[in-house]
């Protein structure tokens, strides 16, 4: 019996000490201030966005920590600076894990309280079968404070803080897995967490998922893509599952794993209801964003599309966004851009999306992202080398 996963409570991140994550969130992309902890080993920063909220884990890694895990989570101990933990919300914490148990799943936390003057929280950690990845599940129904308890509350009420309105909510994560990797935990998700399969448009197969080849001939390589979305009618970000396809030479996912040395979090879609506003925003703030090949904007039907869509080809342009129809189901769009990977190592990076009707994840896209983000990690991998 699966324990269904109800809405999305925080995205977690592992630094070092004294990390830029947490400014960065705050300065390029008017994430606010929500909450802090502090303690021997770690300092805990929760960062808001409309319900967006990322938890920057700083410390720990297994020499100062002494031990100690952070509060919510579980420390990966992991080499490189990671997202690891997406931490959901659950009706019965203890029930949920015995559940998980049953099934074989490792719960790595057993079912904790934290209690202070805002109330009490449940949660326990279970780890997925990829990667250093876990999943925190949370009981928060007797907390009334901005964040959780153990935490102090930062900025003004509420914990906003920043330009208002860039980003809403998680629209979706993506997980990098080894290749061939992606079907079993496909049926993990499924069978565990209560996940259902999301076709990505009708060469979607059972099994298979979407195949987007990077170009034509032997050798081209390319992705393999498979969506899942959370229980009817939750609040729950699509899990989208990413690996490689063979072929010559390292795709970014390839990169990726190596980089990260070993599967994780690739990426977090966040929902903007002006890509343009916020984009430009970021940009300003000091942010670096990926773009596509010159020659996308002068494709043939590019720029009818994008003026189709009520945009303007020269704005869309300017900050590298991405536009995507689904003109089989009606006027329907998707707009994209995605970031520069947000650490040294060159690994997890975050995608802003708005979508104007359009479900999908920009199929037509992918093909002008991969070469975009192939472009990108090409020449850093030599400038590297």
């Amino acid at each position: 019996m699966a324990a269904p996963v109800r809405r999305l409570c925080h995205i977690s991140f592992h630094v070092p000490a004294g990390h830029r994550l947490a400014r960065d969130l705050q300065r390029h992309f008017g994430f606010g201030a929500l909450a802090v902890r502090e303690s021997r080993a770690w300092r805990q920063v929760a960062l808001r966005s409309g319900a967006a909220v990322f938890l920057v884990n700083e410390g720990g890694g297994g020499g100062r920590a002494g031990g100690e895990e952070p509060l919510y989570g579980l420390d990966p101990r992991h080499a490189v600076p990671t997202a690891s933990n997406l931490c959901f919300e659950v009706g019965d914490v203890a029930g949920a894990a015995r559940a998980l148990e049953a099934l074989g799943c490792r719960v790595a936390v057993a079912p904790t309280a934290v209690r202070d003057e805002q109330g009490v929280a449940t949660y326990a950690v279970v780890r997925a079968p990829v990667g250093n990845l876990s999943h925190t599940l949370l009981d928060r129904s007797g907390c009334r404070g901005p964040f959780l308890p153990g935490f102090r509350p930062l900025g003004p009420p509420g914990g906003t803080a920043g330009p208002p309105g860039w980003v809403s909510h998680v629209d979706h994560v993506t997980v990098a897995c080894p290749r061939g990797g992606s079907p079993s935990l496909s049926r993990w998700y499924q069978s565990c967490l209560g996940f259902r399969r999301f076709p990505l448009g009708r060469e979607d197969r059972p099994g298979r998922g979407l195949v987007v080849r990077a170009g034509a001939g032997a050798g081209a390589g390319g992705l393999r893509l498979a969506a899942l979305r959370g229980p009817p009618d939750g609040p729950v970000p699509t899990l989208v599952l990413a690996e490689s396809l063979p072929g010559d030479g390292r795709d970014q996912v390839e990169l990726f794993l190596a980089r990260h040395r070993g599967p994780g979090l690739q990426h977090v879609g966040l929902y903007t209801p002006d890509i343009v506003e916020a984009a430009g925003g970021a940009v300003a703030a000091g942010a670096r964003l990926v773009a596509p090949p010159a020659a996308y904007y002068l494709r043939e039907g590019k720029e009818e599309q994008i003026r189709g869509a009520g945009h303007e080809p020269g704005r869309l342009a300017r900050h590298g966004i991405l536009l995507d129809g689904e003109e089989a189901l009606g006027r329907r769009f998707l707009l994209q851009v995605f970031t520069e990977p947000l650490f040294p190592e060159e690994t997890f990076f975050l995608e802003l999306i708005q979508r104007q009707g359009a479900a999908g994840f920009g199929q037509g896209n992918i093909r002008a992202l991969w070469q975009a983000v192939q472009d990108s990690v090409g020449g850093s991998e030599g400038r590297a080398g």
